[in-house]
């Protein structure tokens, strides 16, 4: 059964948070409250956006906050510098894994992964540099992937003598096929974001970094504009979480179909195009979602509590 989670508390500006290794700025930068699109930075450039344990924090703590805020439509995720991610911090090592059960470890890159994931606003990865390993997987929950054509990207785990985490062997053969996440996987190999081997895993690429991060703002702007949040994140869901078998997915899809027929969103959208305007909707999980959802069974992820040391 799963515990009743905390209550979050949403700021007024999402540039006031305190986070370490991670910076989350409004779209257009500046503006004093939350703005419709909303960008998380990767912020360790020195180390080339090396992933640290400080940034899974982050990101729970943050897309917590994304999650529940109706002000905020969708998401920018890049980096600082001239590299997104050189995955996992190698020179920290794992020397601050905590001690315990191998079955109770949770990956930390699979925590951050997860935060991404169980968001409702969709995020768009402006990948503006270069990223392997953890680099990579953390982009995978993504809507949308944007790729430098100047950059090198790779799933070097096998390199490293590790396997794949961040829950990448969910993700990456859904988006490009086992053959070429094998490929991938076998050789751990770094390729440039239109190699066949990645398959249609980058949507989109462009020769500078600075119109890699340009265009997912531009998309991110039409997409907060025109996209009804709730459909959006529906729809996602109906993918990621397909019951397996055609017969199964029509059950699904119907029931929560015929809700949105009657839901507010869908008259907004029909009476906005006929008025040729853009849309301004309004319909949010909580008040608008279908009986139905969510028609999946929730997995409690934890680790069991432990309890705290006794003061002394």
């Amino acid at each position: 059964m799963l515990s009743d989670p905390d209550s979050i508390d949403i700021p007024k500006s999402y540039e006031t948070v305190s986070l370490t290794d991670v910076n989350v700025s409004h779209y257009p930068i500046g503006a004093p409250e939350a703005t419709p699109v909303v960008v998380v930075t990767l912020n360790r450039p020195g180390k080339n956006n090396a992933f640290t344990l400080e940034m899974m924090h982050a990101f729970e703590k943050i897309y917590a906050m994304l999650d529940v805020d109706e002000r905020v439509k969708v998401v920018v995720l890049t980096g600082a510098g001239k590299m997104f991610c050189a995955g996992a911090d190698l020179e920290r090592g794992f020397s601050g894994l905590e001690k315990e059960r191998n079955k109770d470890h949770r990956d930390s890159g699979g925590r951050l992964t997860l935060a991404i994931h169980r968001c409702r606003k969709p995020t768009i990865a402006a990948l503006q540099g270069s990223a392997v390993g953890l680099g990579m997987t953390m982009t995978l929950p993504a809507a949308i992937r944007i790729g430098c054509q100047k950059s090198k990207y790779g799933f070097v785990f096998p390199r490293r003598g590790l396997t794949m985490e961040s829950s990448s062997s969910f993700f990456l053969p859904r988006l490009i096929g086992f053959s070429n996440a094998l490929y991938l996987l076998t050789t751990g190999g770094t390729f440039p974001p239109n190699s066949p081997h990645f398959g249609t895993l980058f949507q989109e690429t462009y020769p500078e970094p600075e119109q890699v991060v340009s265009r997912a703002l531009e998309l991110a702007k039409e997409i907060a504009e025109s996209v009804s949040p709730m459909a959006s994140y529906l729809s996602r869901e109906l993918i990621w979480r397909n019951p397996g078998t055609a017969e199964e997915t029509h059950l699904v899809d119907s029931a929560v179909l015929y809700h949105m027929f009657s839901a507010r969103d869908s008259m907004e959208g029909v009476k906005a195009f006929f008025e040729k305007r853009q849309p301004k909707f309004k319909a949010t999980l909580e008040n608008d979602a279908p009986p139905s959802f969510p028609w999946w069974s929730e997995i409690d992820f934890g680790r069991k509590p432990k309890a705290s040391k006794p003061k002394l």
